[in-house]
């Protein structure tokens, strides 16, 4: 049997384990039931090393081929969920309310896991694998609580790789490309300060509304206007609150929130800087004051043209020539594995998974028929990886 065959014969038992996740999750750091599932799981499968605990709830475990090579790779898989209340009604939907796997990371978990079980069968490759599973990645610093751990120092990686499922995208098909793959993101929080009063009397207020949907709409140009456009650069507002629960009192103070998403960091230097000028700006216009604070919490995700070779190769080698599609569009979708590439190179794919509720959604599921696609993509890294 190949690979993926191998892998099928077991698919109903990974299935399991990704909707025993599914139906026990965690918010970033607290992802004690995956963190104890995949323990001892690694522990069942043989490994040589299994290390808990790696910035915050991160587990490595380490496997060695039977030949021996100085040579090592990361697979990289994410274990937290979403503050979200689910709505999909499965059998398997979260028990622990206003949390649910929205994203998929407890199906890239499952298939790291079968990927350890292949691999741990047969260690027919040279070196050593470190299987990551991390914690925190929605935005978290889950990445960088590992790398601050001593990740790479303790389990040192010549490449790194990892997936992300995607709905939409036809099930089973592999999508990447060298070079820009997923956008940086900051978050930034602006507080508006302006003077409240009756809405009778509005010549007497500085009206904190007013100046928080100016800067709403003002901070559109700096797109529009300030970046270049062979360059991408994002604008959101997602939070927007200013007032007193009344009708008839103006409001003294307001407070944004959004993020900038880009693919160079000079592009959001830039961005930072238009968005304070905007913010303080619009604010001093209508007699008031704001403050802007960023969060630079994701750094746009770069695929390093070799490993990115290699990672074509090995999905070649999975689903076909005509599955895989090495030119995809970048992705203005955030993801922290970057830190970890910005360390050491790596490369990121997609994984269709077939028509369904977009990630981030409280309809979304992971479709479990793309574990053993997946799992044996990360068997033919290995394969190739450490021949």
């Amino acid at each position: 049997m190949s690979i993926l065959e191998e892998i099928e014969t077991r698919q109903e038992d990974f299935a399991g384990w990704r909707r025993a996740l599914h139906e026990n999750p965690g918010l970033g750091f607290e992802e004690s039931f995956a963190a104890d599932l995949v323990e001892r799981t690694l522990h069942g499968f043989g490994f040589d090393e299994v290390h808990a605990g790696i910035g915050g709830t991160g587990v490595v475990g380490v496997l060695r081929g039977k030949r021996n090579s100085n040579r090592a790779i990361g697979l990289r898989a994410d274990m937290d969920a979403l503050p979200i209340q689910e709505e999909t009604g499965k059998p398997w939907a979260s028990k622990v309310p206003g949390v649910m796997h929205a994203c998929g990371h407890d199906g890239h978990t499952a298939t790291l896991l079968a990927a350890a079980w292949q691999l741990s069968r047969t260690r027919d490759f040279a070196g050593t694998v470190n299987f990551i599973f991390q914690p925190a990645e929605e935005g978290l610093g889950g990445a960088l609580a590992m790398l601050r751990d001593g990740l790479l120092e303790r389990f040192p990686c010549d490449r790194l790789y990892a997936y992300h499922n995607f709905p939409g995208m036809e099930t089973g098909r592999i999508y990447t490309r060298p070079g820009r793959m997923m956008a940086g993101c900051s978050f930034f929080t602006i507080k508006v300060a302006g003077r409240g009063g009756h809405a009778a009397l509005p010549q007497t207020t500085v009206d904190a509304a007013q100046i928080a949907a100016n800067i709403v709409t003002t901070a559109q140009s700096i797109v529009a206007r300030n970046l270049d456009p062979n360059e991408t650069g994002i604008v959101s507002f997602t939070d927007v609150y200013a007032g007193t629960n009344s009708h008839n009192v103006i409001p003294d103070k307001a407070t944004l929130k959004g993020c900038l998403r880009y693919y160079a960091k000079p592009v959001a230097a830039l961005m930072k800087q238009r968005l304070e000028e905007v913010a303080k700006g619009v604010a001093a216009t209508y007699g008031g004051k704001a403050e802007i604070g960023f969060d630079d919490n994701f750094v746009p995700l770069v695929n390093d043209a070799e490993a990115t070779d290699i990672a074509i190769a090995a999905a070649v080698q999975t689903v076909g020539p005509d599955r895989v599609h090495d030119d995809v569009a970048p992705f203005t979708g955030s993801e922290d594995f970057a830190f970890m590439t910005e360390r050491v190179p790596g490369s990121y794919v997609m994984v269709g998974q077939g028509p369904g509720a977009m990630p981030h959604n409280p309809a979304y599921d992971f479709n479990d028929e793309i574990i053993p696609v997946a799992a044996s993509y990360f068997c033919r890294l290995v394969a190739r990886e450490l021949a």
